[in-house]
């Protein structure tokens, strides 16, 4: 294809491109670009948020050019402030590695392992003295990195701000300079740490890279961005009915964009479901095609129709309402008066106590009356306080 033809592609779905006519002019010189991508080490799971951000790097693969991955092993340990209004807990070695891991194993459920280049960023930042990284820092200004919203609120605010946290985005634009990045991809809410990128590369003489932002799912609470932080995310390697679950409790004011951001479906097929979402149609029956079509992708068609029955089976069979908080727990057995409270049915221990002691709380069906009881999380099940209280537990991987 040529440069345009490319454009046309490329440009769907972005929230901006900075700039353009440069990444136009970058494609006509006809050789493969260096498309760079930061991963974030802070949990071992990729979500569907993210894969926003991958389908768009894939799809520059598919034109024939280099997706440029940043292992984030070195800044990792700083932890990335965009949209912190608190300092980030570093990571050790250890958490970082086991990450990185299992990131590994997912990232090709996406991208091509032939046109990928992984690259630890603890190759060239560990290696800084420290002149280097008062020259590196005398790129920018703190005026400059105060106009972040997250550091301006914070400093206004009088909260804490570390200055290796000022350091992040100064060491993410010099990961441009030492892979030759022609391209960096984010989401929105990275856009400062990006254009860092390309001031640090100007600085030194070089040609600047192009930023293409994508626009932010929000996650299962409809307010927020999805994030491993927020624990309101869809996993791409969680068990197919789990996944089903999660995506038919996304609010429905989020169909839309979910069809557009996480399905492969076209601009005219998602026009057609924002007519049919306006003309009246249940959201529900959307929302069940929407868990469909993902889970077909990250698991199989016979998964998804799995998925389908249990879910219908479960919520429908038992006359339960569609819109249940998915929740993961990764321990195998919980005290029953913890998981009250750690889901927010009850604010203290004694009022869960209270609860159990009155017989308002049943695990799928089963009434629990013993205050002591642990529940085993070995399969799905349905938590139920009162009449009005429910919420869906999945086992965590």
């Amino acid at each position: 294809m040529n440069a345009k033809e490319q454009l046309n592609i490329l440009r769907k779905k972005t929230a901006e491109i900075i700039r353009e006519e440069e990444l136009h002019s970058k494609i006509a010189k006809g050789r493969p670009l260096r498309v760079k991508l930061g991963i974030d080490a802070s949990g071992p799971d990729i979500h569907l948020g993210f894969t926003v951000v991958l389908n768009k790097l894939k799809e520059f693969q598919e034109l024939g050019h280099t997706a440029v991955l940043i292992v984030g092993d070195f800044t990792g340990k700083i932890g990335d402030p965009s949209g912190k209004s608190k300092t980030r807990p570093q990571l050790t070695d250890a958490e970082v590695k086991k990450n990185i891991e299992r990131y590994s194993e997912q990232i090709f459920e996406i991208l091509d392992p032939e046109k990928t280049e992984f690259r630890y960023n603890s190759a060239w930042l560990g290696r800084l003295g420290a002149k280097d990284i008062v020259d590196l820092a005398s790129k920018c200004t703190v005026a400059r990195m105060l106009e972040r919203d997250d550091f301006s609120m914070r400093y206004n605010e009088q909260k804490p701000i570390g200055l290796h946290e000022l350091l992040y985005p100064v060491f993410q634009g010099y990961d441009s300079v030492a892979v030759e990045a022609d391209v960096e991809l984010g989401g929105t809410d990275q856009k400062f740490n990006l254009l860092v990128g390309r001031e640090i590369q100007r600085s030194l003489g070089l040609e600047e890279q192009v930023v293409m932002l994508m626009p932010l799912l929000e996650g299962l609470d409809g307010v927020r961005k999805m994030s491993k932080s927020f624990h309101n995310y869809v996993g791409i390697t969680e068990a197919s009915d789990g996944m089903f679950g999660k995506l038919m409790s996304i609010p429905d004011d989020l169909i839309v964009k979910y069809f557009e951001l996480t399905t492969d479906l076209t601009e005219e097929e998602v026009e057609k479901v924002r007519r049919r979402l306006e003309a009246g149609e249940n959201p529900r029956d959307l929302k069940e095609e929407l868990a469909y079509r993902v889970v077909s992708i990250y698991h199989s068609r016979s998964k998804a129709e799995s998925a389908k029955a249990n879910f219908a089976r479960i919520f429908r069979e038992k006359a339960l309402p569609d819109k249940i908080p998915v929740y993961e727990i990764r321990e195998p057995r919980v005290w029953i008066v913890k998981l009250l409270t750690d889901l927010g049915f009850a604010r203290t221990n004694s009022e869960a106590r209270r609860l159990i002691s009155q017989g308002a709380v049943t695990a799928n069906e089963e009434r629990i009356t013993d205050p002591e009881y642990e529940i085993e999380i070995e399969d799905e099940l349905i938590m139920k306080v009162g009449k009005r209280k429910f919420a869906r537990i999945i086992p965590g991987p």
